[in-house]
């Protein structure tokens, strides 16, 4: 299923080479047509405005959107266990996940990054995929949702998921992501907001915490059944 990497690729950092090929993305979601017509309506304003914009504006929103602050941030387990030390037993789950399915991580990725786990769905038979979604989608929409408040276009990425979603999202947690404020921030406070931020080691994990984790656990029970025994407590 191609629909999901190809709103990976679009929550990636604008390249000339992906901004170029965009017209053909738009194409293969109308082609495969699991999103409705409303919801691709809005993806293909997005991508013109990529298209028509400055590459480096272009650019330098994507990074002010995604890269300042933690509210829009793209690594979903920052939305969920911040600095903790489960974020780094989860990490290690997750490429576990994504190996039963030929999915190896390059160097330096993080296997929480939104794009990336879209990735993973696109590899998954379409029920399997739409039933994982479900398990971020509270996350998912929550940062669609302040996105949305700011006036970014790159909302309509989130609100697509959501639609794609078997599982509603919280309501409770929609409701506090609608009344946080915007999130601002300098260069400096920026640097001072991030600089606490542990590196992801796959070497320091204490594997007695290997079940902590409750992140994504519907979708793994059900694909449990098929990971051999040593890799089982994914997620």
């Amino acid at each position: 299923m191609k629909t999901f990497k190809i709103l990976g690729l679009m929550l990636s950092y604008p390249k000339p080479e992906m901004i170029s090929h965009l017209d053909e993305l738009i194409q293969t979601l109308e082609a495969e047509a699991i999103l409705p017509q409303k919801n691709i309506k809005k993806i293909r304003s997005l991508a013109t405005d990529m298209q028509e914009g400055d590459i480096y504006e272009v650019q330098e929103n994507f990074v002010d959107l995604f890269d300042r602050g933690r509210s829009h941030c793209l690594h979903l387990f920052e939305h969920i266990h911040g600095e903790s030390r489960d974020r780094g037993q989860a990490m290690v789950n997750l490429v576990e996940t994504y190996e039963t399915k030929g999915l190896y991580l390059q160097k330096g990725e993080l296997p929480d990054y939104l794009p990336l786990f879209l990735e993973y769905l696109s590899l998954c038979p379409p029920e399997e995929a739409f039933e994982l979604l479900g398990d971020p989608i509270t996350v998912i929409a929550a940062i669609g949702v302040k996105l949305k408040k700011r006036g970014a276009n790159y909302a309509c990425i989130f609100e697509a998921l959501k639609v794609l979603s078997k599982v509603k999202p919280d309501a409770e947690m929609i409701k506090a992501a609608e009344a946080e404020p915007l999130e601002e921030f300098s260069a400096e406070e920026m640097d001072k907001d991030w600089e606490e931020a542990a590196a992801f080691d796959n070497t320091d994990v204490d594997q007695a915490d290997c079940n902590s984790c409750d992140v994504f656990t519907g979708a793994v029970a059900e694909m449990s059944k098929d990971i051999p025994q040593n890799q089982k407590g994914a997620l």
